[in-house]
């Protein structure tokens, strides 16, 4: 055999396994991407073109002349192979501009995947008339035979994906992307001038023109080779944290070659010894490495798995410190994003026991760690990897971190709930300051206000005093009662509502909402809304005060009335849910805007020109010391209304059984 032949069989099976070895990891990879699914075509068209010729190079060493239908079967591979190599390598090149986002999903790269399509399609008969070739198979240039146009379109193609390279070294994100970059813009820039010189200038002589293709065929491997070196050591393409995948196929591909070796080392030394017992040789000879390589394989897991716990461990300072700042919801998106970003998954969610189940999920690429403290399961993160699974590192990883975020999490809670008091306690400092406030306003106004209202009174009473004065006077005494009815507001803020043991200061709540819409149904009348009530008759003792109640539901009657237009209605309700007491007024009104609803319970706010703020404020304070909940829901239908709803503990109230419709339309229940 002659000795420049030995250079293209390696080059020839080199060009075979590897993209054979990327097919196989993608396909194990499983990423729903079009630059994989590309690859992986372009990687088919590698193998059949590499391999296609190293069948066609086999042959014509095992044979003297090589069969008519192997040689057709060879070059029919080599020719299809070759065909869509310059198509999908522009494509592949668009796929990746995509992720580097400098050329977006649109017009513009459905025309740059036309352009890569369009002359494969165009130049079809050249394709036809190479396949119709029976003898004189050329597989040393197998493009001379698709002719010039096909050469020139091929040299075409590494021109512009080699522009590409260009443009992607100077968006790389770090050093080791851009060096990568480079050495394939070098690698492409080889092949333009080796093809241009064999192609378009020509070589003559057999023994040079295998010698420039295998050359070619060299630098065109040297890609995937780099690109494996880019996968394994900064994780490109995000291929590299699986590297289980990485080393299973590696593994098995040299368990391949020695298998290949021993049938080849078992012909040659078929004269000397039978092949079986040449095969049983090599079979066994591994066994004596197996030590060294089990010593060298538990110093390569014992370093990444430190790797990974050092990583692990650093990785949960931020994640302490975010704990701190006391906000659950912030410290689950925090961990969320930290954790996908530094492991790089493609997905990562912290499902607390609280939110939803945590069992395993429908989605079969979903894994699932748990988060327990104690014995106790507080949780889960379930992961999502780029690809078909996680590697056994990162598991690892996730595990480790699963066992430390208990203490974050209860850390977060802790200083929420430290942080929780102290707004309460806050808010309770300034209530009381506010309530001190209001109760000395109303103290010092009141008495003279009475007084001056009492000498008014008396002077109408005087048949002596003019029209115009008296007029003028029964102004006054409005204005007078208006001021006293906002006086009587503030006395109620600052007065602490009666609850708890005592049996004096239980009452009917029943009793009391008939008696409060009883007084405001004049003033209901007297604006033009209806007001309907839906009340529950029975034992509906509450422990608390009538003052107390009554401040609170009618405040919210009369704010529902004020908010509600003429010929409106405000429906009020006593009814149950469960054994808890539930009380809901609502009104036909324009509602209460989104970013207002958190503002309209606050002291002294209010959207009315003649409001002085508290209506509200007194309903949240007496409900609260009542021990109650409250709440608003704004809008009720059709983008309008308001109800206010209030609950009070079972251990506050006790049921009733039945209901009945007292006056107005019925309300619907709440």
């Amino acid at each position: 055999m002659p000795p420049h032949v030995y250079p293209r069989l390696i080059v020839l099976t080199a060009g075979t396994l590897l993209p054979f070895f990327w097919i196989v990891v993608i396909l194990g990879h499983r990423r729903q991407r079009n630059f994989e699914r590309i690859f992986f075509f372009l990687c088919l068209s590698l193998v059949l073109f590499f391999g296609g010729s190293l069948l066609a190079l086999n042959g014509q060493l095992y044979y003297s002349n090589m069969p008519t239908s192997l040689g057709i079967f060879a070059w029919t591979v080599v020719c299809v192979g070759l065909w869509f190599v310059p198509s999908l390598l522009v494509h592949l090149h668009v796929e990746y501009a995509q992720i580097r986002e400098l050329v977006h999903a649109g017009v513009s790269k459905r025309l740059w995947v036309a352009l890569a399509y369009l002359p494969a399609v165009l130049l079809l008969p050249y394709l036809y008339s190479g396949l119709c070739v029976r003898a004189g198979f050329d597989f040393v240039a197998p493009a001379n035979s698709l002719g010039k146009l096909f050469q020139i379109w091929l040299v075409c193609t590494l021109v512009i994906s080699s522009s590409w390279q260009w443009k992607f070294s100077k968006v790389a994100p770090d050093k080791e992307q851009k060096s990568f970059h480079r050495s394939l813009l070098t690698s492409l820039a080889g092949l333009v001038f080796v093809i241009s010189v064999m192609h378009l200038v020509g070589i003559t002589g057999d023994q040079t023109l295998m010698v420039t293709t295998s050359i070619a065929a060299a630098i065109a491997l040297q890609p995937l080779v780099v690109l494996i070196r880019n996968v394994q050591r900064f994780n490109f393409l995000q291929i590299g944290r699986q590297r289980n995948l990485i080393y299973a196929v590696f593994a098995t591909f040299l368990a391949l070659l020695y298998l290949s070796l021993v049938r080849r080392v078992s012909l040659w030394m078929e004269p000397y010894l039978p092949p079986e017992a040449s095969a049983a040789l090599l079979l066994f000879l591994p066994v004596v490495f197996f030590e060294p390589l089990q010593r060298l394989m538990r110093t390569v897991l014992r370093r990444t798995a430190q790797t990974e716990m050092d990583h692990a461990q650093r990785m949960m300072a931020p994640i302490q410190e975010v704990a701190r700042l006391g906000n659950l919801g912030k410290l689950t998106a925090f961990i969320e994003k930290w954790i996908a970003e530094e492991l790089q998954l493609a997905e990562v969610r912290l499902v607390l026991r609280s939110d939803a189940k945590i069992g395993a999920g429908g989605n079969p690429a979903e894994e699932v760690f748990p988060i327990r403290q104690s014995g106790r399961v507080l949780g889960a993160l379930r992961v999502k990897a780029h690809g078909a699974m996680l590697s056994g590192e990162t598991a690892a990883a996730l595990e480790f971190l699963c066992e430390q975020l208990p203490g974050a999490l209860e850390l977060c809670r802790l200083i929420e709930e430290k942080l929780q008091l102290e707004r309460e306690l806050a808010e309770r400092e300034r209530l009381a300051v506010l309530g001190q406030m209001a109760a000395s306003i109303s103290h010092n106004l009141k008495n003279p206000l009475g007084s001056i209202k009492t000498i008014l009174q008396v002077q109408l009473e005087s048949a002596e005093l003019p029209e115009s004065i008296r007029a003028e006077t029964k102004m006054v005494l409005e204005e007078i009662g208006r001021l006293s009815s906002k006086l009587n507001q503030l006395l109620q803020f600052s007065r602490p509502a009666i609850r708890g043991g005592p049996i004096e200061a239980s009452s009917d709540i029943r009793t009391v909402m008939e008696e409060v819409l009883a007084m405001l149904r004049h003033e209901a009348e007297k604006r033009g809304v209806r007001l309907g009530s839906r009340l529950t008759e029975g034992n509906s003792i509450v422990d608390a005060s009538a003052e107390a109640l009554h401040d609170v539901i009618s405040n919210l009657v009369v704010n529902a009335l004020e908010a509600s237009p003429r010929d409106g209605q405000v429906k009020v309700q006593l009814s149950w849910l469960g054994l808890e007491c539930l009380v809901s007024v609502e009104d036909e009104g324009p509602g209460i805007p989104a970013n207002l609803k958190d503002k309209v319970l606050e002291p002294f706010f209010t959207t009315k020109p003649q409001g002085t703020g508290l209506g509200l404020a007194i309903v949240a304070k007496r409900v609260s010391e009542l021990g109650g909940d409250l709440k608003l829901v704004s809008p009720v239908n059709e983008g309008r209304g308001t109800r206010f709803e209030f609950r009070l503990r079972p251990a506050c109230v006790r049921r009733g059984k039945r209901s009945r419709n007292l006056e107005g339309t019925p309300g619907p229940a709440s």
